[in-house]
Protein backbone atom coordinates (compact mmCIF):
# COMPACT_ATOMS: atom_id res chain seq x y z
CA UNK A 1 0.00 0.00 0.00
CA UNK A 2 0.75 3.66 -0.70
CA UNK A 3 2.24 5.45 2.64
CA UNK A 4 0.52 8.63 2.07
CA UNK A 5 1.48 11.78 4.55
CA UNK A 6 -1.01 12.37 8.04
CA UNK A 7 -1.76 15.52 9.17
CA UNK A 8 -1.42 14.26 12.49
CA UNK A 9 2.54 15.01 12.23
CA UNK A 10 1.29 19.31 10.89
CA UNK A 11 -0.45 19.02 14.53
CA UNK A 12 2.93 18.23 16.01
CA UNK A 13 4.51 20.50 14.11
CA UNK A 14 2.68 23.29 15.01
CA UNK A 15 2.38 22.70 19.02
CA UNK A 16 6.73 21.98 18.67
CA UNK A 17 6.66 25.78 17.09
CA UNK A 18 4.27 27.16 19.86
CA UNK A 19 6.34 25.87 23.09
CA UNK A 20 9.29 26.86 21.08
CA UNK A 21 8.20 30.28 20.33
CA UNK A 22 6.27 30.95 23.66
CA UNK A 23 8.13 29.31 26.48
CA UNK A 24 11.01 30.55 24.72
CA UNK A 25 10.24 33.96 25.20
CA UNK A 26 9.21 32.50 29.11
CA UNK A 27 12.88 31.52 29.44
CA UNK A 28 14.35 33.96 27.98
CA UNK A 29 13.57 36.26 31.35
CA UNK A 30 17.23 35.80 32.22
CA UNK A 31 18.75 38.42 29.81
CA UNK A 32 16.48 40.75 30.72
CA UNK A 33 17.45 40.46 34.48
CA UNK A 34 20.52 42.97 34.48
CA UNK A 35 18.98 45.57 31.68
CA UNK A 36 15.37 45.87 34.15
CA UNK A 37 18.13 46.90 36.66
CA UNK A 38 19.97 49.82 34.90
CA UNK A 39 16.54 50.69 33.43
CA UNK A 40 14.48 50.90 36.05
CA UNK A 41 16.98 51.13 39.04
CA UNK A 42 15.31 47.35 41.00
CA UNK A 43 17.67 45.46 42.58
CA UNK A 44 18.09 41.43 41.86
CA UNK A 45 15.29 40.48 44.53
CA UNK A 46 13.05 42.91 43.26
CA UNK A 47 12.96 41.66 39.40
CA UNK A 48 13.23 38.25 41.04
CA UNK A 49 9.86 38.89 42.78
CA UNK A 50 8.30 39.52 38.78
CA UNK A 51 9.92 35.45 37.40
CA UNK A 52 8.02 34.64 41.16
CA UNK A 53 4.80 36.20 40.56
CA UNK A 54 5.02 34.48 36.90
CA UNK A 55 5.63 31.29 37.86
CA UNK A 56 2.42 31.70 40.44
CA UNK A 57 0.07 32.71 37.67
CA UNK A 58 1.66 30.04 35.39
CA UNK A 59 0.25 27.99 37.96
CA UNK A 60 -2.86 28.69 38.99
CA UNK A 61 -3.98 28.92 35.85
CA UNK A 62 -3.32 25.24 34.55
CA UNK A 63 -6.90 24.30 36.16
CA UNK A 64 -9.04 27.08 34.37
CA UNK A 65 -7.13 26.16 31.30
CA UNK A 66 -7.99 22.86 31.22
CA UNK A 67 -11.49 23.26 31.66
CA UNK A 68 -11.36 26.68 28.97
CA UNK A 69 -9.72 23.52 26.34
CA UNK A 70 -12.71 21.36 27.30
CA UNK A 71 -15.24 24.40 26.47
CA UNK A 72 -13.17 25.82 23.38
CA UNK A 73 -10.95 23.78 22.09
CA UNK A 74 -7.24 23.54 22.41
CA UNK A 75 -6.57 25.32 18.63
CA UNK A 76 -8.47 28.71 19.70
CA UNK A 77 -6.79 28.81 23.48
CA UNK A 78 -3.49 27.55 21.73
CA UNK A 79 -3.77 30.02 19.31
CA UNK A 80 -5.25 33.10 21.75
CA UNK A 81 -2.44 32.45 24.19
CA UNK A 82 0.10 32.58 21.57
CA UNK A 83 -0.85 35.77 20.69
CA UNK A 84 -1.60 37.43 24.32
CA UNK A 85 2.09 36.76 24.88
CA UNK A 86 3.16 38.06 21.85
CA UNK A 87 1.31 41.32 22.41
CA UNK A 88 2.13 41.89 26.23
CA UNK A 89 5.87 41.12 25.63
CA UNK A 90 5.86 44.22 22.87
CA UNK A 91 4.42 46.29 25.20
CA UNK A 92 6.65 45.87 27.71
CA UNK A 93 9.37 48.08 25.39
CA UNK A 94 6.81 51.25 26.41
CA UNK A 95 6.91 50.97 30.14
CA UNK A 96 8.18 53.52 32.46
CA UNK A 97 7.47 52.13 36.04
CA UNK A 98 8.11 49.10 37.41
CA UNK A 99 4.71 48.22 38.08
CA UNK A 100 4.00 47.83 34.37
CA UNK A 101 6.31 45.27 34.27
CA UNK A 102 4.49 43.08 37.27
CA UNK A 103 1.52 43.81 35.25
CA UNK A 104 2.24 42.84 31.66
CA UNK A 105 5.29 40.11 31.92
CA UNK A 106 4.44 38.77 35.48
CA UNK A 107 0.26 38.61 35.12
CA UNK A 108 -0.74 38.95 31.09
CA UNK A 109 2.73 37.17 29.78
CA UNK A 110 1.76 34.71 32.14
CA UNK A 111 -1.75 33.88 31.43
CA UNK A 112 -0.54 33.29 27.89
CA UNK A 113 2.37 31.21 28.64
CA UNK A 114 0.42 29.34 31.05
CA UNK A 115 -2.61 29.20 28.03
CA UNK A 116 0.41 27.80 25.83
CA UNK A 117 1.37 24.86 27.72
CA UNK A 118 1.33 20.77 28.13
CA UNK A 119 -2.51 21.01 29.33
CA UNK A 120 -3.71 22.03 25.96
CA UNK A 121 -1.06 20.61 23.54
CA UNK A 122 -1.58 17.32 25.38
CA UNK A 123 -5.17 17.22 24.85
CA UNK A 124 -4.84 18.27 20.98
CA UNK A 125 -2.01 15.78 20.88
CA UNK A 126 -3.75 12.78 22.64
CA UNK A 127 -7.07 13.21 19.85
CA UNK A 128 -4.11 12.82 16.74
CA UNK A 129 -2.29 10.15 18.01
CA UNK A 130 -3.77 6.69 18.90
CA UNK A 131 -0.44 5.03 18.10
CA UNK A 132 3.22 7.03 18.51
CA UNK A 133 1.58 9.05 20.76
CA UNK A 134 4.93 8.60 23.40
CA UNK A 135 6.97 10.06 20.04
CA UNK A 136 4.52 13.11 19.48
CA UNK A 137 4.92 13.56 23.10
CA UNK A 138 8.54 13.87 22.85
CA UNK A 139 8.64 16.50 19.91
CA UNK A 140 5.86 18.20 21.41
CA UNK A 141 8.28 18.81 24.72
CA UNK A 142 11.74 19.33 22.37
CA UNK A 143 10.00 22.78 21.74
CA UNK A 144 11.07 23.89 25.13
CA UNK A 145 14.35 22.56 24.29
CA UNK A 146 14.75 24.24 20.86
CA UNK A 147 13.03 27.43 22.10
CA UNK A 148 15.68 27.67 24.49
CA UNK A 149 18.27 26.58 22.29
CA UNK A 150 17.20 29.63 20.02
CA UNK A 151 15.23 32.33 21.62
CA UNK A 152 17.79 32.47 25.07
CA UNK A 153 20.78 33.09 23.58
CA UNK A 154 19.28 35.30 20.44
CA UNK A 155 17.44 37.45 23.18
CA UNK A 156 21.27 37.85 24.61
CA UNK A 157 22.48 38.54 21.18
CA UNK A 158 20.09 41.21 20.33
CA UNK A 159 19.86 43.00 24.09
CA UNK A 160 23.72 43.08 22.92
CA UNK A 161 23.72 44.59 19.69
CA UNK A 162 20.45 46.69 20.03
CA UNK A 163 18.95 47.24 23.06
CA UNK A 164 16.19 45.45 25.53
CA UNK A 165 12.92 47.04 24.34
CA UNK A 166 14.25 46.31 20.36
CA UNK A 167 14.57 42.93 21.63
CA UNK A 168 11.00 42.60 23.16
CA UNK A 169 9.50 44.35 19.78
CA UNK A 170 11.30 41.83 17.92
CA UNK A 171 10.03 38.78 19.90
CA UNK A 172 6.73 40.01 19.89
CA UNK A 173 6.45 40.84 16.56
CA UNK A 174 7.24 37.11 15.77
CA UNK A 175 4.37 35.60 18.01
CA UNK A 176 1.90 37.87 16.42
CA UNK A 177 2.55 38.05 13.02
CA UNK A 178 4.32 34.92 12.16
CA UNK A 179 3.77 32.32 14.99
CA UNK A 180 -0.10 33.52 15.93
CA UNK A 181 -1.09 32.89 12.36
CA UNK A 182 0.08 29.40 12.12
CA UNK A 183 -1.22 28.22 14.54
CA UNK A 184 -4.85 29.48 14.14
CA UNK A 185 -4.53 28.34 10.77
CA UNK A 186 -3.19 24.78 10.82
CA UNK A 187 -4.22 23.20 14.30
CA UNK A 188 -6.98 21.16 14.30
CA UNK A 189 -8.25 19.95 17.43
CA UNK A 190 -9.71 16.43 15.93
CA UNK A 191 -8.69 14.26 13.30
CA UNK A 192 -12.47 14.95 12.12
CA UNK A 193 -12.47 18.81 11.25
CA UNK A 194 -10.19 17.21 8.63
CA UNK A 195 -11.66 14.26 7.17
CA UNK A 196 -9.36 11.39 8.83
CA UNK A 197 -8.76 9.32 11.47
CA UNK A 198 -5.94 9.29 14.61
CA UNK A 199 -2.90 7.36 13.92
CA UNK A 200 -3.65 4.21 14.97
CA UNK A 201 -7.26 4.30 14.19
CA UNK A 202 -10.47 5.06 16.09
CA UNK A 203 -10.45 3.25 19.34
CA UNK A 204 -13.77 1.78 20.61
CA UNK A 205 -15.36 3.15 23.53
CA UNK A 206 -16.19 -0.47 24.64
CA UNK A 207 -12.56 -1.05 24.26
CA UNK A 208 -11.61 1.51 27.50
CA UNK A 209 -11.43 0.52 30.84
CA UNK A 210 -13.20 3.37 32.95
CA UNK A 211 -11.27 4.29 35.87
CA UNK A 212 -12.51 5.30 39.24
CA UNK A 213 -12.09 9.29 39.51
CA UNK A 214 -12.26 11.20 42.39
CA UNK A 215 -15.33 11.91 43.63
CA UNK A 216 -15.50 12.07 46.85
CA UNK A 217 -14.17 13.32 49.58
CA UNK A 218 -13.02 9.71 50.81
CA UNK A 219 -10.59 9.05 48.31
CA UNK A 220 -9.45 12.52 47.70
CA UNK A 221 -8.17 11.93 51.42
CA UNK A 222 -6.85 8.12 50.51
CA UNK A 223 -4.97 10.25 47.72
CA UNK A 224 -2.80 12.30 50.47
CA UNK A 225 -2.06 9.81 52.70
CA UNK A 226 -0.28 7.77 50.34
CA UNK A 227 3.84 7.86 50.30
CA UNK A 228 3.98 7.70 46.50
CA UNK A 229 2.03 10.81 46.12
CA UNK A 230 4.24 12.65 48.51
CA UNK A 231 7.46 11.33 47.13
CA UNK A 232 6.77 12.43 43.62
CA UNK A 233 5.15 15.90 44.38
CA UNK A 234 8.20 17.10 46.87
CA UNK A 235 10.92 16.27 43.92
CA UNK A 236 8.78 17.37 41.41
CA UNK A 237 8.92 20.78 43.46
CA UNK A 238 12.46 20.61 44.29
CA UNK A 239 12.62 20.14 40.45
CA UNK A 240 10.84 23.29 39.67
CA UNK A 241 13.04 25.39 42.00
CA UNK A 242 16.14 23.88 40.96
CA UNK A 243 15.55 24.16 36.77
CA UNK A 244 12.85 26.72 35.73
CA UNK A 245 13.18 29.12 38.88
CA UNK A 246 17.07 29.04 39.75
CA UNK A 247 18.82 28.30 36.39
CA UNK A 248 16.46 30.23 33.93
CA UNK A 249 15.90 33.19 36.23
CA UNK A 250 19.69 33.54 37.55
CA UNK A 251 22.38 31.57 35.49
CA UNK A 252 23.12 34.16 33.09
CA UNK A 253 22.94 37.34 35.76
CA UNK A 254 25.50 34.55 37.81
CA UNK A 255 27.30 34.29 34.46
CA UNK A 256 27.93 37.61 33.86
CA UNK A 257 28.84 38.46 37.44
CA UNK A 258 31.77 35.97 37.21
CA UNK A 259 32.92 37.96 33.88
CA UNK A 260 32.00 35.93 31.36
CA UNK A 261 31.17 37.52 27.88
CA UNK A 262 27.69 37.57 26.19
CA UNK A 263 29.16 35.20 24.14
CA UNK A 264 30.67 32.03 26.16
CA UNK A 265 27.25 32.90 28.04
CA UNK A 266 25.05 32.73 25.36
CA UNK A 267 27.14 29.73 23.51
CA UNK A 268 26.63 27.84 27.33
CA UNK A 269 22.92 28.20 27.34
CA UNK A 270 22.21 27.00 23.71
CA UNK A 271 24.64 23.97 24.55
CA UNK A 272 22.58 23.49 27.66
CA UNK A 273 19.06 23.71 25.53
CA UNK A 274 20.43 21.25 22.78
CA UNK A 275 21.33 18.58 25.43
CA UNK A 276 18.17 19.64 27.03
CA UNK A 277 16.63 18.51 23.50
CA UNK A 278 18.25 15.26 23.63
CA UNK A 279 17.51 14.59 27.67
CA UNK A 280 14.14 14.81 26.90
CA UNK A 281 13.92 12.54 23.96
CA UNK A 282 16.15 10.43 26.01
CA UNK A 283 14.35 10.19 28.96
CA UNK A 284 10.79 9.13 27.63
CA UNK A 285 12.52 5.80 25.46
CA UNK A 286 14.38 4.34 28.75
CA UNK A 287 11.37 5.45 31.16
CA UNK A 288 9.41 2.90 28.71
CA UNK A 289 12.14 0.43 29.24
CA UNK A 290 14.34 0.72 32.89
CA UNK A 291 12.96 1.77 36.75
CA UNK A 292 11.69 4.85 36.37
CA UNK A 293 12.78 5.91 40.00
CA UNK A 294 16.15 4.65 39.50
CA UNK A 295 16.32 7.18 36.93
CA UNK A 296 14.63 9.98 38.79
CA UNK A 297 17.38 8.93 41.50
CA UNK A 298 20.75 9.50 39.05
CA UNK A 299 19.00 12.79 37.97
CA UNK A 300 18.50 14.04 40.38
CA UNK A 301 22.37 13.23 41.75
CA UNK A 302 23.57 14.70 38.18
CA UNK A 303 21.60 17.97 38.76
CA UNK A 304 22.93 18.32 42.45
CA UNK A 305 26.92 17.24 40.83
CA UNK A 306 26.59 19.78 37.90
CA UNK A 307 25.32 22.36 40.59
CA UNK A 308 28.79 21.84 42.23
CA UNK A 309 30.57 22.53 39.24
CA UNK A 310 28.75 25.94 38.13
CA UNK A 311 29.98 26.80 41.84
CA UNK A 312 33.46 26.23 41.30
CA UNK A 313 33.35 27.89 37.69
CA UNK A 314 35.80 30.11 37.19
CA UNK A 315 36.87 29.46 33.61
CA UNK A 316 34.27 29.09 30.73
CA UNK A 317 35.20 25.55 30.31
CA UNK A 318 33.32 24.49 33.17
CA UNK A 319 31.22 26.42 32.75
CA UNK A 320 30.39 24.65 29.52
CA UNK A 321 30.92 21.02 30.93
CA UNK A 322 28.11 22.64 33.21
CA UNK A 323 25.67 23.03 30.71
CA UNK A 324 26.45 19.68 29.01
CA UNK A 325 25.30 17.96 32.19
CA UNK A 326 22.46 19.82 33.71
CA UNK A 327 21.32 20.07 29.79
CA UNK A 328 21.06 16.43 30.14
CA UNK A 329 18.84 16.15 33.34
CA UNK A 330 16.69 19.67 32.90
CA UNK A 331 13.52 18.10 31.70
CA UNK A 332 14.47 14.87 31.71
CA UNK A 333 12.59 14.14 35.01
CA UNK A 334 9.24 15.13 33.75
CA UNK A 335 8.28 11.54 31.81
CA UNK A 336 9.46 9.12 34.13
CA UNK A 337 7.17 11.29 37.06
CA UNK A 338 4.57 11.18 35.09
CA UNK A 339 5.07 7.61 33.95
CA UNK A 340 5.30 6.86 37.88
CA UNK A 341 2.36 9.11 38.74
CA UNK A 342 0.01 7.06 36.31
CA UNK A 343 1.07 3.59 37.63
CA UNK A 344 0.89 4.39 41.21
CA UNK A 345 -2.53 6.46 41.12
CA UNK A 346 -4.05 4.53 37.74
CA UNK A 347 -7.53 3.74 39.60
CA UNK A 348 -7.68 7.50 40.27
CA UNK A 349 -8.16 10.34 38.26
CA UNK A 350 -4.58 11.35 36.94
CA UNK A 351 -5.91 14.60 35.68
CA UNK A 352 -6.20 15.71 38.87
CA UNK A 353 -2.73 13.51 40.60
CA UNK A 354 -0.65 15.67 37.23
CA UNK A 355 -2.66 18.73 37.97
CA UNK A 356 -1.02 18.64 41.63
CA UNK A 357 2.53 17.58 40.12
CA UNK A 358 2.63 20.86 38.24
CA UNK A 359 1.21 22.82 40.67
CA UNK A 360 3.89 21.97 43.13
CA UNK A 361 6.46 22.18 40.40
CA UNK A 362 5.50 25.88 40.14
CA UNK A 363 5.53 26.45 43.61
CA UNK A 364 8.77 25.19 43.59
CA UNK A 365 9.94 27.20 40.62
CA UNK A 366 8.33 30.37 42.12
CA UNK A 367 10.50 29.80 45.12
CA UNK A 368 13.41 29.24 43.09
CA UNK A 369 13.36 32.46 41.27
CA UNK A 370 12.63 34.74 44.33
CA UNK A 371 14.55 33.43 47.02
CA UNK A 372 17.88 33.17 45.02
CA UNK A 373 17.55 37.16 44.45
CA UNK A 374 16.77 37.77 47.88
CA UNK A 375 19.87 35.88 49.04
CA UNK A 376 21.69 37.55 46.54
CA UNK A 377 20.72 40.76 47.68
CA UNK A 378 21.66 40.25 51.26
CA UNK A 379 24.85 38.45 50.16
CA UNK A 380 26.32 39.62 47.57
CA UNK A 381 26.58 36.27 45.48
CA UNK A 382 24.56 33.07 44.54
CA UNK A 383 26.97 31.01 46.47
CA UNK A 384 23.95 30.19 49.59
CA UNK A 385 21.20 29.31 47.38
CA UNK A 386 24.08 26.77 45.06
CA UNK A 387 24.57 24.88 48.08
CA UNK A 388 20.76 24.92 49.25
CA UNK A 389 19.83 23.49 46.17
CA UNK A 390 22.23 21.09 45.70
CA UNK A 391 21.33 19.86 49.64
CA UNK A 392 17.32 19.56 48.66
CA UNK A 393 18.70 17.79 45.37
CA UNK A 394 19.97 15.61 47.02
CA UNK A 395 16.83 14.76 49.20
CA UNK A 396 14.97 14.21 46.32
CA UNK A 397 16.71 11.67 44.80
CA UNK A 398 16.56 9.90 48.69
CA UNK A 399 12.58 10.30 48.34
CA UNK A 400 12.39 9.02 44.58
CA UNK A 401 15.14 5.48 45.43
CA UNK A 402 12.92 4.82 48.92
CA UNK A 403 9.58 4.49 46.10
CA UNK A 404 8.08 1.09 45.53
CA UNK A 405 8.94 -0.23 42.03
CA UNK A 406 4.74 0.47 40.45
CA UNK A 407 4.68 -3.51 40.11
CA UNK A 408 5.61 -4.31 43.92
CA UNK A 409 2.88 -2.30 44.78
CA UNK A 410 0.05 -4.94 46.76
CA UNK A 411 -3.60 -3.96 45.93
CA UNK A 412 -4.33 -3.22 49.01
CA UNK A 413 -1.21 -0.51 48.75
CA UNK A 414 -2.49 0.77 46.00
Amino acid sequence: MQRTFHYAWIIVFVTFLTFLAVQGVRLSFGAFVEPWETDFSMDRGTISLISTLSFVIYGLSQPLIGRLVDKWGARLILSFSTFLVGISIFLTAFVTHPWQLFFLYGIMVSLGVGGASNVAATVVITNWFNEKRGLAFGIMEAGFGAGQMLLVPGSLLLIHLLNWKMTVVILGVFLVLFVFPIVLLFLRNHPREKGVVPIGGEIAEDDTVPKKTLDTNASIGNVFLKRQFWFLILPFAICGFTTTGLMDTHLIPFSHDHGFSTSVTSAAVSILAGFNIIGILLSGIIADRWSSRKMLFLLYVMRAISIGILLSSHNPALLLIFAVIFGLVDFATVAPTQLLATQYFEEYSIGFILGWLFLSHQIGSALGAYLPGFFYNETGSYTISFYFSIIILVGAAILNIFLPEPHKITQKEK
